[in-house]
C-alpha cells in the first residue's frame, strides 16, 4: 500500500497524462473471421506529459500495432485508448500530433521543399509561417543542399530525415517516432537523440518506438517493453537497469603495487573469482563521432547529407540541451585556447648573429674596392643575411 501511495505521488508530480492505453488488444483476422494473429494482448500504460516514452521490443512484439492505435489508423479489439482527453480519432487530436512512420511514405516525385509544402498545407499553416517552418526543417536534417533533388532519388537515410521534417512541421505537442534511426548513419542517430532532448526540453511529449537498445536508453524517462504483444518490462530506465546486486568502483590508473593492495584489501570480503579488474572503454560511437567530428573541423566535403546542424528555431527550447555541433565547437574552441598556455613558457631559439666587422677583414681590398652603400635607416635580419651571403660568395670564387 506504501509503494502505490509512492508511485501515484511520483506520476501527479511528473506531469499531467496525455496518453492513456487500458487493456489494449489487438487480433487481426483472416477473410473468414477467424483470429490469425494476436498482435497486442492486454497492454496498459500511461504517457504523461513532457516525458520522453520508450516502447521497446523485438520486431514484430506489437509496437507499431499500438500506435497505429494510438493514431486511430487501426480499431482495438478490445480496450481502449484515450489521447488528449479524446478519442484518437478526433480531428482536434489529430492536429497535435506528429507522427513518423516505420516506412517513409512520401510521394517520390516531390522534392523536400514541394514535399514540406505539402503537408504543412494539412495543417493549414499561414504560407510564409510555413515557408519559415520548411527552411529550419530543411536546415535541421541537413538536406538544404539537396532541397530540389526529388525524394524518389533520396536513399534510406535521407528519406527519413525528410519524414522526421514532414512529422514536425505542425510543432506538434505529441511527437510519435517509429524506428527513428533507421537506415541512419551514426551522426545522423546521434542528432536524431539531440533532436529528441531538445524536445523535451521545450515541454514536448515523446513517444519513441525501437527495437535498438542504445536509443531508448540515451534519451527515455521511462520505457515497456514488449514481447509477444504483452508488456514484460515497466518502468523508468533506472528501476529497469539498476543492477542492485553488484557495486562498480571506477579508479583511476593504478600501480601493480597498488592494485594489489586494493585486491588484497577487497579479498577479505568478496572471492578473487568473482572480482573483475579491466581498463574501460569508450562505446563504438562514441569513437565513431569523434572521428566525423575531426573530419568537419578539417572542412572536409560530402555530397551526403551534412552533419552538425541546429535544431529548427521554432522548435527550439528557452534552454535548449546543446546540440552534438555546439558540443564539438565547445571543444575545439578549448582545443585552441590551450595551445598558447602550452607554448608560453617554452623559449623561443635566437635568431643567428652575423658579425659583419670579421667578414670585412676577411674580404680586405675586395670589399674596399666595392663602393659603399647607403646603410637604411632601420636594416632588418633578412637584409643583413643577403649581405653576409653576398661577401662569403665573393671570398669563395662565386659568381
Amino acid at each position: 500500500m506504501v509503494e502505490t501511495q509512492t508511485q501515484d505521488e511520483t506520476q501527479e508530480t511528473q506531469g499531467e497524462v496525455i496518453v492513456r492505453v487500458d487493456n489494449l488488444s489487438k487480433v487481426f483476422r483472416d477473410f473468414w473471421g477467424r483470429p490469425k494473429a494476436r498482435a497486442v494482448n492486454g497492454v496498459s500504460f500511461e504517457v504523461r506529459a513532457g516525458e520522453v516514452f520508450g516502447l521497446l521490443g523485438p520486431n514484430g512484439s506489437g509496437k507499431s500495432t499500438t500506435i497505429k492505435m494510438m493514431l486511430g489508423l487501426l480499431n482495438p479489439t478490445k480496450g481502449f485508448i484515450d489521447m488528449f482527453g479524446q478519442s484518437p480519432r478526433d480531428v482536434k487530436t489529430k492536429e497535435r500530433i506528429g507522427y513518423l512512420p516505420e516506412e517513409s511514405y512520401l510521394y517520390k516525385y516531390l522534392n523536400s521543399t514541394e514535399t514540406l509544402d505539402f503537408f504543412g498545407g494539412l495543417f493549414a499553416l499561414d504560407p510564409k509561417e510555413k515557408a519559415i517552418r520548411s527552411k529550419q526543417l530543411l536546415d535541421m536534417v541537413g538536406l538544404t543542399a539537396t532541397k530540389t533533388r526529388t525524394v524518389g532519388e533520396f536513399s534510406k537515410g535521407m528519406q527519413r530525415r525528410i519524414g522526421l521534417a514532414q512529422a514536425l512541421i505542425n510543432d506538434p505537442d505529441l511527437v510519435i517516432l517509429d524506428e527513428p534511426t533507421s537506415g541512419l548513419d551514426p551522426v545522423g542517430c546521434r542528432e536524431i537523440k539531440d533532436l529528441i532532448l531538445n524536445l523535451k526540453a521545450r515541454g514536448k511529449t515523446v513517444i519513441l518506438s525501437s527495437h535498438l537498445l542504445a536509443d531508448v536508453e540515451d534519451v527515455c524517462d521511462r520505457a515497456v517493453i514488449y514481447y509477444g504483444g504483452k508488456i514484460q518490462q515497466y518502468g523508468t530506465l533506472e528501476e529497469l537497469l539498476t543492477e542492485r546486486d553488484t557495486i562498480r568502483f571506477t579508479l583511476p590508473a593504478l600501480s601493480e603495487e597498488a592494485q594489489q593492495e586494493v585486491m588484497n584489501t577487497i579479498a577479505k570480503h568478496v572471492p578473487k573469482d568473482q572480482v573483475r579488474v579491466e581498463n574501460p572503454t569508450q562505446n563504438l560511437e562514441s569513437f565513431f563521432l569523434n572521428v566525423v567530428e575531426n573530419a568537419i573541423a578539417k572542412d572536409e566535403d560530402t555530397s551526403g547529407s551534412t552533419a552538425g546542424n541546429e535544431v529548427a528555431e521554432f522548435l527550439r527550447a528557452d534552454d535548449p540541451v546543446p546540440t552534438q555541433a555546439e558540443t564539438m565547437l565547445e571543444r575545439l574552441a578549448e582545443k585552441e585556447a590551450a595551445k598558447p598556455a602550452a607554448t608560453q613558457d617554452v623559449p623561443k631559439p635566437e635568431e643567428p648573429k652575423v658579425d659583419t666587422a670579421k667578414l670585412d677583414s676577411l674580404a680586405g681590398g675586395e670589399a674596399a674596392k666595392q663602393p659603399a652603400k647607403p646603410k637604411p635607416a632601420e636594416p632588418n635580419k633578412s637584409q643583413s643575411l643577403d649581405e653576409a651571403d653576398d661577401k662569403l660568395s665573393g671570398l669563395l670564387g662565386g659568381d
